[in-house]
């Protein structure tokens, strides 16, 4: 993780060169942590922005404790109005000419803002990705990644960069297989083009998603670096795991849709590669959806579950992606098996037992995950 062979990084004495914009809602046993692997980048010329989004605890506290110590540090305090809101009033302050996103109960690594300062500068590009590691454990604490209740998954691509907006769109498919462009937060993004195209976090489900997808969907260049300079802590504790969350694949339906809609903005509705990664990632969080239903958390009865699979099956989206999605592993296959049978039983049978794995053993459920 260093960025030692990157070019000199030219600073604007007016401004920081990097504002990092995080947003917290009673997160007072991270929230430390979490600005503290940003003040103590190995790049100092940064603002941080912390919006303490109306916190109940004493997250507010531990900010304004912080920013006494550090004039790098602003804390805001608002009304709770969702972290949307939050991220697009700090997008409104930060002088930085680019921006970065941390979750307030996640971690940087030291490099991190350097490495990434560093290829924008170089490549004079539109946006810099890392790599970064997902980390899940079982119950709350400091994110401690020791014990055998901890699984740590790290997603990387090889370094690249696509210096035309075709090169990027015909290498997305492998990068969206890889999660690259799902969060926000294992990216720099430039604050003018934030600025003059007015993208700003829309006030929906997923809010960092379609974020995204409004900022690539016309970028002209993207460089990758390998490293995982990000840690996303995934903390599960039993009433987390067992949670039912009502909509959840009307959600899904939406966020597929943002995913066909980019293709075709790309001309790329036609291309195999694009069609196939949609289409899998359709299915396979369909699934996750017939296991929701599962939840212990969900007041239906067995026959009302049931009812609601059949109607999942029924989109005209999921006869379609079957058909073009290739599974990449064995476990995978065997599991849509219920799903090209059009049978509404199996498939919640099948999922009753991956809710059964992920209440009894989080960790195991995530490696499976992983590895689907």
């Amino acid at each position: 993780m260093t960025a030692d062979s990157s070019p000199a990084i030219a600073t604007n004495e007016a401004n920081p060169l990097v504002s990092v914009i995080i947003p917290a809602y009673n997160v007072e046993a991270y929230v430390e942590a979490a600005v503290r692997s940003v003040l103590d980048q190995t790049l100092t010329d940064i603002e941080v922005i912390v919006v303490d989004d109306g916190s109940h605890d004493e997250t507010g506290a531990i900010l304004d404790r912080m920013a006494l110590q550090d004039p790098r540090l602003t804390a805001l305090h608002v009304p709770n109005g969702g972290a949307p809101t939050a991220r697009n009033l700090a997008i409104d302050r930060a002088r930085g000419r680019y921006l970065v996103f941390v979750d307030a109960d996640d971690e940087c690594a030291p490099t991190m803002l350097e490495h990434l300062a560093s290829i924008m500068e170089r490549d004079h590009c539109d946006l810099a990705v890392c790599g970064f590691e997902i980390v899940t454990t079982t119950g709350y604490g400091n994110g401690d990644d020791s014990g055998d209740d901890t699984y740590v998954e790290v997603k990387q691509v090889p370094d690249a960069t696509y210096a035309t907006a075709e090169d990027f769109h015909r290498a997305s498919p492998a990068l969206f297989d890889n999660n690259m462009f799902y969060p926000p937060w294992n990216k720099m993004f430039l604050a003018s083009r934030l600025n003059e195209l007015g993208i700003r976090y829309r006030d929906v489900f997923w809010d960092d998603f379609p974020f995204v997808l409004d900022y690539i969907r016309d970028v002209q260049s993207v460089s990758m670096t390998s490293e995982p300079l990000y840690r996303f802590f995934r903390r599960r504790a039993d009433s987390e795991t067992a949670r039912y969350r009502d909509g959840v694949f009307e959600k899904r339906e939406t966020e597929n849709d943002w995913m066909r809609e980019l293709y075709r903005h790309w001309n790329m509705e036609d291309d195999a590669n694009a069609d196939e990664m949609v289409s899998r990632r359709y299915i396979e969080r369909l699934v996750g959806c017939v296991a929701n239903e599962c939840s212990p958390k969900n007041p239906k009865s067995f026959s009302q579950k049931r009812a609601k699979v059949k109607e999942m099956l029924s989109s005209p989206a999921v006869r379609p992606s079957l058909r073009a999605a290739r599974p990449r592993s064995a476990k995978m296959r065997v599991m849509l098996i219920p799903y090209r049978m059009n049978s509404a039983t199996l498939c919640l049978l099948s999922g009753m037992f991956i809710e059964w794995v992920r209440g009894t053993a989080p960790t195991l459920f995530a490696k499976l995950k992983a590895n689907r």
